[in-house]
């Protein structure tokens, strides 16, 4: 069994505007980096492979976490938004109407205009989680909330239709356990927390 360890970019000023950024390259707020520096990764973390999305706000995150060896990979790429990146999901849903309730209902296939589907994303991440797999290294990855949230869909069936099985705290690494085929399981625990004791 592989163990992988998922990371989500510490905040930008999008997230913190609501703002879907989607692969708009936006830099790490100042409150971001501050979070950061407040994470730490266990100590046999260290030796492990680490690998990131191609954008900046997770290259910086894996940088200030001091896993500045990384490489980089376009399947842990946020989804693509399409034309609603910059957007709010509250405007949009004011905006669609009915429509945008429809498009949010069909989960795995939801899709933006001009954007990528879940489902899409899935298809990508199960590629590198077997890539990841066959080579045999546990891993850590840092990556976005969508992909995070795609590799629970893999990992427990959750089909993106009502809340998640697993809530993934901002400070929180999403454990998984890696088959020799690459289906992935939740590790034990979880979610392994980066942040001070609260």
């Amino acid at each position: 069994m592989t163990r992988l360890a998922m990371i989500r970019h510490a905040p930008t000023t999008w997230n913190e505007a609501g703002r879907i950024q989607g692969r708009t390259d936006t830099p790490l707020s100042e409150a971001g980096r501050r979070m950061v520096a407040d994470w730490r990764v266990p100590r046999d973390w260290q030796s492990w492979d680490v690998v990131t999305s191609p954008l900046q706000r997770t290259r910086d995150t894996a940088r200030l976490l001091g896993l500045d060896h990384g490489r980089s990979d376009a399947r842990l790429i946020e989804m693509d938004w399409g034309s609603w990146a910059g957007e709010t999901l509250p405007a949009l849903r004011s905006r669609g109407g009915a429509t945008m309730a429809a498009n949010e209902a069909r989960g795995l296939d939801f899709r933006p205009d001009g954007g990528e589907s879940p489902r899409e994303v899935a298809g990508r991440l199960a590629r590198f989680l077997t890539d990841v797999a066959r080579a045999g290294t546990d891993t850590l990855v840092v990556t976005h909330r969508g992909v995070m949230r795609v590799a629970l869909t893999l990992a427990t069936g959750w089909d993106m239709m009502g809340p998640p099985p697993l809530k993934l705290p901002r400070d929180g690494a999403l454990m998984l356990e890696l088959r020799q085929d690459g289906s992935p399981s939740l590790g034990e625990p979880a979610v392994h927390r980066l942040g001070p004791p609260s």
